[in-house]
């Protein structure tokens, strides 16, 4: 039977990406699998594969058909995630597709792969990064 496996990302730096989301969403970095070019993230709890890494020479897409959504419960929670993000080397992005009235704010990880912080009491807001 096939399942869903996980989200990977490409990255350019491997050591940066792990300290970022490890730090990011409360990760741990293993052994599986573990290579110059590619690193497991698991959750911090024991419950399984969360994010894999690997190496890419390919930029970042300015605007990707895949991406992260990461969940707030409140407004005040995503303002102090957003906040935190940035200062684990997450970066604001002008982002000029935001619908009035967004329950998202889209940042760009250290590789410049984009993200969207998610306020869930205010959403859905019909927009994102989608077309």
């Amino acid at each position: 039977m096939l399942r869903l496996g996980i989200t990977v990302l490409g990255v350019t730096d491997i050591p940066r990406a792990v300290s970022f989301w490890t730090q990011a969403l409360d990760l741990v970095a293993t052994e599986e699998w573990q290579s110059e070019t590619w690193r497991t993230l698991n959750h911090a709890d024991g419950s399984g594969r969360a994010l894999g890494l690997l190496r890419s020479d390919s930029p970042a897409e300015p605007r990707p058909r895949l991406h992260l959504d990461l969940f707030t419960d409140t407004r005040e929670e995503q303002q102090a995630e957003v906040e935190r993000l940035v200062s684990l080397g997450a970066q604001r992005v002008d982002w000029p597709l935001y619908p009035p009235s967004p329950d998202f704010t889209v940042l760009a990880d250290p590789d410049d792969n984009l993200l969207c912080v998610v306020d869930l009491s205010h959403a859905p807001s019909g927009g994102g990064l989608s077309p």
